[in-house]
């Protein structure tokens, strides 16, 4: 092409720039990309040497690219330029536009910095626009601005070119070809690294997604094939806490297919009793012991755990509830509660439990306006005689029936307690109060020393029976120790208590077998009413003293025996 004219060469130069920047913007990666930049620099624009720098995430520019030299090649390519020896280099020589030719003058301030380079030395210009082998050009390449059009953003890389193949500085024209081809050169570049972020966010999705779907998959598996009860709630709105799913072990343990489970809340399963502390267990964490329904109307003991399942954009999703079958052992521990409170031979609440259900009852602080006469008196207990006349209807409140802990009687003060009063034993006011009846037998040793203990804990257990089948529902039957009982009784007068232990007696005096032969025994009764202002034991022991005058005042043969 040499010896044809100027515009030929000029149009196949001109068709060569063309197919380059044809190619560098089909380009499959930007590794492809910079690759080609390089080669339509030796190719199109008639440079032996080009590089292309490319500036890194921290600033500094690396040697992304090179064409033209195998050996420059192997010997540049990856190292990296510091920022500010570029900016040095881009503020020095002559500016071209938006080129920058350092001439051989005044490059050789540069040869000591850390930009990669490769250039050889050669003799002076014989005439005015020869290239040396010092000289240097540079295409810095921009990024097109927000504005688009032909404004400059950030820097995307520089290139360098060096020996042009027909030894002369590039004219008008061929400057004019490298700046509008590193024009399009930053265009390419930025659009490959656009598709390469889009290449990386696909493969980082898809890898998202696989995790997400065998973690759903894992989910899925852990959720339906748990030995244990597990349950998806909805959260929030207005179908909260309506169950969405449930695993095969809580269906099995309900005895409730899973298309019904999906028609109830845990709270239209849970116990009536256990409502409340379902209602208190948190849904971040919660954590509750309660009954929950099965179909055949029976209840079982679960541990109820609750989890928010969260999405980090949208927050709680929905409520995962595990549901862990306890019965078993809460049914241990009710058998062991049962038996510190309780008598092993007749069932019948034993002595502290007695104790602590009487105590419940009371407080420290009298009521106001003093107690009534006998009460002032220490004498607010009535011994059981069946001859006696009925009295006047003691005192008693049951206020709000509000519960009190063990040992309650150690307070002062209670809000919404209603103080305790024994009735008056002078009048009947219609007044009712909490009597504590003692019961003692009487000829229980002899039948012990005549014919065994086997004999004697059949007759105990036998009077335990009898005693609880003469109360109401809501009394306290309890066996105080040996052959003693007390039964609580709420809410009776005074006539009340001594039919209610004239009852008693005679469901007691009637024979019982025991070790095959028939046996009897007495009971003498003491009533005593219980007010605030005393303790429990001191209840207790006043009722006794009251037994022991009503059993010292009967004449002996009147105590039936065996």
């Amino acid at each position: 092409m040499e010896t044809e004219s100027e515009p030929y060469v000029r149009l196949a130069s001109l068709r060569q720039l063309h197919q380059a920047m044809a190619d560098m913007n089909t380009a499959r990666s930007l590794a492809d990309t910079l690759q080609t930049v390089a080669d339509g620099v030796v190719e199109a624009l008639g440079y032996e040497l080009a590089a292309v720098n490319l500036v890194r995430p921290d600033g500094d520019l690396v040697v992304a690219a090179l064409a033209g030299n195998t050996a420059a090649e192997a010997l540049i390519t990856g190292r990296a330029g510091s920022r500010e020896s570029w900016d040095r280099r881009l503020a020095m020589g002559e500016r071209w536009g938006d080129l920058v030719f350092i001439p051989h003058t005044e490059g050789w301030v540069l040869d000591d910095d850390d930009v990669p380079q490769w250039y050889t030395d050669g003799p002076a210009p014989r005439f005015d626009d020869e290239w040396h082998p010092s000289d240097r050009l540079f295409a810095p390449m921009y990024a097109p601005g927000p504005q688009g059009g032909g404004t400059s953003g950030e820097l995307v890389g520089v290139l360098s070119v060096d020996r042009p193949r027909n030894g002369r500085r590039p004219g008008a024209w061929g400057r004019e070809a490298l700046q509008m081809y590193a024009f399009q050169a930053a265009i390419a570049i930025s659009n490959a690294r656009l598709r390469a972020n889009m290449q990386r966010a696909l493969v980082r999705l898809e890898r998202d997604q696989q995790a997400l779907r065998a973690s759903e998959e894992s989910f899925r598996q852990a959720f339906e094939y748990a030995p244990s009860g597990m349950a998806i709630a909805e959260m929030g709105g207005d179908q909260h806490g309506r169950i969405l799913r449930t695993n095969d072990a809580l269906c099995r343990l309900l005895g409730r297919p899973a298309s019904a489970m999906r028609r109830y809340s845990f709270s239209d399963l849970v116990h009536p009793e256990d409502i409340g502390t379902l209602l208190r267990t948190s849904a971040e964490g919660g954590r509750a012991e309660l009954r929950l329904g099965r179909r055949d109307g029976t209840f079982v003991w679960v541990s109820l755990r609750n989890s928010v399942v969260a999405d980090a954009a949208d927050g709680p999703r929905f409520l995962l509830t595990h549901v862990e079958d306890i019965e078993e052992r809460k049914r241990r521990e009710l058998q062991l509660a049962h038996r510190a409170s309780h008598d092993s031979l007749t069932g019948l609440p034993n002595s502290a439990e007695l104790r602590a259900r009487l105590s419940s009852r009371l407080c420290r602080q009298p009521p106001q306006g003093g107690l009534p006469s006998d009460v002032d008196s220490m004498e607010p207990f009535e011994s059981f005689d069946s001859h006696d006349a009925a009295h006047g209807p003691p005192v008693f409140d049951r206020g709000h029936d509000f519960d009190f802990p063990p040992g309650a009687e150690g307070y002062d003060n209670f809000d919404r307690h209603v103080h305790m009063i024994a009735p008056a034993a002078e009048f009947d006011d219609g007044t009712k109060g909490l009597a504590v009846l003692f019961c003692d037998l009487d000829g229980f040793k002899s039948i012990n020393d005549r014919f065994g203990h086997n004999a004697g804990d059949a007759v105990l257990i036998e009077v335990a029976r009898r005693l609880g089948n003469g109360v109401r529902d809501g009394d306290t039957v309890a066996r105080l120790g040996g052959d003693e009982f007390v039964i609580l009784a709420d809410g009776l007068g005074r006539a009340d208590a001594q039919d209610l232990a004239v009852r008693l007696r005679n469901e007691i005096i009637q024979p019982i077998r025991a070790e095959g032969r028939a046996v009897r025994v007495g009971a003498s009764f003491g009533i005593g009413w219980a007010h605030c202002g005393m303790t429990a034991d001191e209840v207790l022991k006043s009722a006794d003293e009251r037994m022991y005058i009503e059993k010292r005042s009967r004449p002996k043969q009147h105590r039936r025996a065996g």
